[in-house]
């Protein structure tokens, strides 16, 4: 037995034992899902058990280094460990953007002692963090931001707001864009600044969206004090950072695309019926189909062009077409999943209709190609940058 093969029954055998069943069941909402942080909240006491267990191996983040609170494991053996999971139908023990975005821009950019402050925090779920990056004048175009940092010598002093903050209102620290040079371009003295949402001066106020919940947040700094150590990179050249955790932004949301699969058939069933042994609405059973098909092309791409991504420099343009094709697939998800239920999706509250899950799910989806950048930008870059158009 070759050594990937040891390391896959010895995992295969590791999941079986300590994954706890509720946490092999579809992700249906935000509350399945486990972000961590100083007050974690957890739905089901088994979701701090799968963390707990997780992250004393390291797998919460199995590919970084074991002194950052890592797995230690190589690129094989971390296909092996998600294809294993898969199989299993194990959840993700931890997700935010502290792993899928600050995390590796700190492999990549940080200072040592930054890795070594931040990182395993990280690892283990003890820090939740959100992302200080859009602003009430600066969408799409990113870089005319003004959030201002002014240089006081041991300190810079943050004044300025930002908004769509997604989780801001739990979270316990902040990346976050700032300016601290207009003398130049605009993509030049832009700086990267990591502090705690408690440090005085920060402010949060709740967006609500239509489907009546948001994750989203206005966060607003009024002579905020950052110290010097919490740069990121180089004063004035943070765009550089804020290009490359772009890309692994877009990953994250390109995800979200297959989310919940194993329930459809089965509420396609008890909603429509069968008839010889197939779905009665033969519309519908073919869109269901279709749906299915892509969500396992997409998959088998991802891994496909992460496989062929050997840098450690991310997926570069290529993170675009992600980005935009799997909220194109939550999009259609959201759909099929009204259409299933019928008149039964129309429910807003009661238990009857679980809260309302499926017409908020519905209506929260059409916010997916909007964050993260439109997806007319994502269409620019891929026109741009992947298919070489002028």
């Amino acid at each position: 037995m070759s050594n990937l093969e040891q390391f896959r029954a010895e995992t295969r055998s590791w999941l079986q034992e300590n994954c706890p069943e509720s946490m092999r069941q579809p992700i249906l909402d935000e509350s399945d899902t486990v972000g961590g942080g100083r007050k974690p909240t957890f739905k089901h006491p088994d979701q701090k058990i799968w963390l707990d267990l997780m992250g004393e191996k390291g797998w919460t983040v199995p590919a970084w280094p074991k002194e950052y609170g890592g797995g230690g494991l190589g690129k094989e053996e971390v296909k092996i460990l998600r294809q294993e999971m898969t199989a299993l139908h194990c959840r993700l023990p931890l997700q935010g953007m502290g792993i899928s975005m600050l995390g590796p821009a700190l492999l990549e950019y940080g200072t040592e002692e930054q890795k070594k402050e931040h990182l395993p925090k990280i690892a283990k779920g003890t820090i939740w963090w959100c992302q200080g990056y859009s602003e009430p004048g600066a969408g799409s175009d990113l870089a005319s931001l003004q959030t201002k940092a002014e240089d006081l010598g041991d300190h810079y002093l943050v004044n300025g707001s930002k908004i769509w903050t997604s989780g801001a209102d739990k979270a316990d620290w902040i990346f976050c864009l700032v300016r601290t040079d207009n003398t130049g371009t605009k993509h030049h003295g832009i700086s990267f600044l990591l502090f705690d949402m408690t440090t005085p001066g920060v402010s949060v106020k709740p967006i609500l969206l239509i489907s009546g919940r948001s994750p989203f947040c206005e966060t607003f700094f009024d002579d905020v004090k950052v110290p010097k150590e919490n740069l990121m990179g180089e004063q004035d050249k943070g765009w550089t950072i804020a290009k490359y955790l772009l890309t692994h932004e877009r990953e994250m949301i390109s995800g979200i695309g297959g989310r919940a699969r194993k329930k459809f058939c089965e509420t396609a069933v008890d909603s429509i019926g069968l008839e010889n042994g197939r779905l009665a609405d033969p519309v519908l059973r073919t869109e269901i189909a279709k749906f299915e098909l892509n969500v396992l092309a997409f998959a088998k791409t991802m891994e496909r062009v992460t496989d062929e991504t050997k840098s450690g420099k991310g997926l570069g343009p290529a993170s675009s077409i992600f980005k935009y094709y799997g909220t194109e697939l939550n999009k259609t998800r959201c759909e099929l999943m009204i259409n299933v239920q019928g008149e039964k999706a129309m429910g807003w509250e009661g238990e009857d209709y679980h809260g309302g899950l499926v017409p908020r799910t519905w209506l929260r989806s059409k916010g997916n190609s909007i964050e993260g950048g439109t997806s007319e930008v994502q269409l620019n870059i891929i026109a741009k940058r992947v298919l070489g158009l002028k």
